[in-house]
């Protein structure tokens, strides 16, 4: 009898000691190591003359830039036609720019570029702040650039896309774009957005939809309301470093399409945000487009000179977030119209959240 006792308890013991396992398990499948910083040193005043450009940075001084912003219009120069976004990208020192060779141009970056241009207006209160998303990971200690270019749009209100594809078993985690020449007034990146190098996406002509899991790619978006055979347009995709196993890693899609700015000259906020257990903000996207940009090849707004004056980390209300910040969960496209009126255009805004697993 004692002895039966004794095998009794043995097996109560290791049922319970395998519910308690049966409780663990899920809770240790949404582990979740990453954290990111955002850095941003401020607005810096510019461009002021016509037809120029201004670049500003934002260093991580911990951690990896796993994506970043720019917010091109602060201040009563918010309004004015004459400001654009030239560029929002990584860069190797807080100056250089990748635009030589195509394929892996950078790792481990760690300075965010924020480039903003003026047409034929400017502004006294115009200036250019830069936003650096710094990711830290217990898994993801290593990030790559790829760069694509293409020698587009050189003909008025066409589009020029181009698409960085990530190395084969790497995860994206943001990404960036440039256009040049910067001096020109009417070059414009009109959009930066994750999507994925397959045919359903028409090989990154469609953005990645709300709801979708681990994109591959990012595409940039140039465009002129003049023609311009120089023009060229740069995506930048930021992906985990090689020899990672990244098996574990789930980077989603928060995405959000919202009708205008329609009205001549004015501006407006579109905000997306990561919801629960879709893990910590990591990057962002923004464009002004024709809509339905993730269902049909990416299409331009109504006007030459439409343009985005932003696309940050922000609050839920859109207003974007300051040095140091870590809890932000949202991303912001700060969209805008020429001198004409639309009644076609309409703002997209992306947000990625990373989990990486463990």
């Amino acid at each position: 009898m004692k002895k039966t006792s004794l095998r009794r308890l043995a097996a109560g013991k290791a049922l319970v000691a395998g519910a308690l396992l049966v409780l663990v398990a899920p809770g240790a499948a949404y582990a979740n190591t990453v954290s990111a910083t955002v850095r941003t040193p401020g607005a810096t005043l510019g461009p002021a003359t016509i037809d120029s450009s201004i670049s500003t940075s934002a260093h991580c001084t911990s951690g990896l830039i796993s994506g970043g912003g720019i917010d091109q219009a602060i201040g009563t120069g918010a309004g004015v036609n004459g400001n654009h976004v030239l560029g929002t990208e990584p860069s190797s020192d807080g100056a250089g720019e990748f635009t030589g060779s195509t394929g892996v141009v950078g790792t481990d970056v760690a300075f965010w570029v924020a480039k903003g241009g003026s047409g034929g207006q400017v502004n006294s209160a115009f200036s250019t702040s830069p936003y650096a998303v710094c990711l830290t990971s217990n898994l993801i200690n290593h990030t790559q650039v790829v760069m694509n270019k293409v020698n587009a749009p050189t003909t008025a209100t066409t589009v020029g896309l181009t698409t960085a594809t990530c190395p084969a078993g790497t995860v994206l985690l943001g990404g960036g774009a440039l256009v040049t020449p910067g001096n020109t007034g009417n070059l414009k990146a009109i959009a930066g957005f994750p999507t994925f190098n397959n045919s359903a996406h028409d090989f990154g002509k469609k953005a990645a939809a709300d709801g979708e899991t681990n994109p591959d790619s990012w595409s940039a978006v140039g465009w002129d309301n003049s023609t311009n055979a120089a023009n060229e347009t740069y995506a930048y995709a930021i992906c985990s470093g090689s020899g990672i196993n990244v098996s574990g890693v789930t980077v989603k899609v928060r995405y959000s399409e919202a009708s205008g700015p329609n009205t001549g000259s004015t501006g407006q906020n579109t905000t997306v945000g990561c919801g629960v257990g879709d893990g910590k903000l990591v990057s962002g996207g923004a464009a002004i487009s024709g809509g339905n940009v993730t269902t049909t090849d990416f299409i331009g707004p109504a006007s030459g000179g439409d343009h985005l004056n932003g696309s940050f980390p922000s609050d839920s209300s859109g207003n974007p977030v300051g040095d140091g910040t870590t809890t932000t969960a949202s991303w912001t496209a700060f969209t805008h119209t020429g001198g004409m009126a639309s009644t076609t255009n309409h703002s997209d805004v992306w947000a990625l959240c990373a989990n990486d697993g463990i």
